[in-house]
């Protein structure tokens, strides 16, 4: 009997492992911003988010009885504050930035991006040398980095299309993008990630324990006495 039951809960654990998640986001010209999260084949409404119901006016709190004041606490010695600095974040970097392209490379693939359709078109009415030169850095990085992206990521049926308009004053921007992955991949980036960047953050607690504290402002010791006004005389 317990193997049917084992059999049953390693047969649940794969099909959740297998399950995909994701999100899907559109923008129309209006720039209104339409959001739905997906959980295998269920998608849930995000946004727009329904009008909700006005709700009933609460009755005015009572007044609370004044409490009495307790005497203050003496303070307690500093110890070492937690503090981010520059040395800080390029660790950090140093740490996540190649596991991160590690578990990318490992399972990418896996990672599936559907649909990506993306219409940019640039406003150059006002200022159409900076429009033009705008588009052209928008198309070199294009035409360079979507290469790379679909050879790390699963990336079905791309449109990218970017234009300048030297008629229209604004930038119209709309398109729709979808991005799924299994549950067992999302695990595994995760600890993939998760042991370096646990690594930094051990080491960054003790850089802050050991890092002196910032000096604080001190008034003057001695001031320096005001002179007294003369008074006027009297008439």
């Amino acid at each position: 009997m317990w193997r049917w039951i084992l059999g049953v809960i390693l047969l649940l654990l794969v099909l959740l492992l297998w399950t995909r998640v994701g999100v899907w986001a559109a923008l129309d010209r209006d720039k209104v911003l339409r959001l739905d999260a997906r959980f295998g084949l269920f998608r849930i409404h995000v946004l727009p988010a329904k009008p909700r119901k006005p709700k009933a006016e609460k009755k005015p709190p009572k007044p609370k009885k004044p409490k009495r004041e307790k005497p203050p606490k003496e303070a307690a010695p500093e110890k070492g504050t937690l503090s981010f600095a520059l040395e800080d974040l390029r660790d950090a970097l140093d740490t996540v930035l190649p596991a991160l392209g590690r578990a990318l490379r490992r399972l990418g693939r896996g990672i599936q991006i559907k649909p990506l359709r993306l219409s940019l078109v640039l406003g150059g009415l006002e200022d159409p040398a900076a429009a033009a030169e705008t588009y052209g850095k928008l198309q070199a990085a294009a035409w360079t980095g979507m290469p790379l992206l679909e050879r790390l990521l699963d990336i079905r049926d791309p449109y990218i299309h970017t234009d300048v308009d030297f008629q229209a004053k604004d930038t119209a921007v709309e398109g729709e993008a979808g991005i799924t992955l299994r549950i067992g991949t999302l695990l595994a980036m995760g600890f993939g990630v998760a042991f370096p960047a646990l690594g930094w953050f051990l080491r960054w607690r003790k850089r802050c324990k050991t890092r002196p504290p910032k000096p604080e402002k001190k008034p003057p010791e001695n001031p320096e006495p005001e002179e007294p006004k003369p008074e006027n005389p009297a008439a």
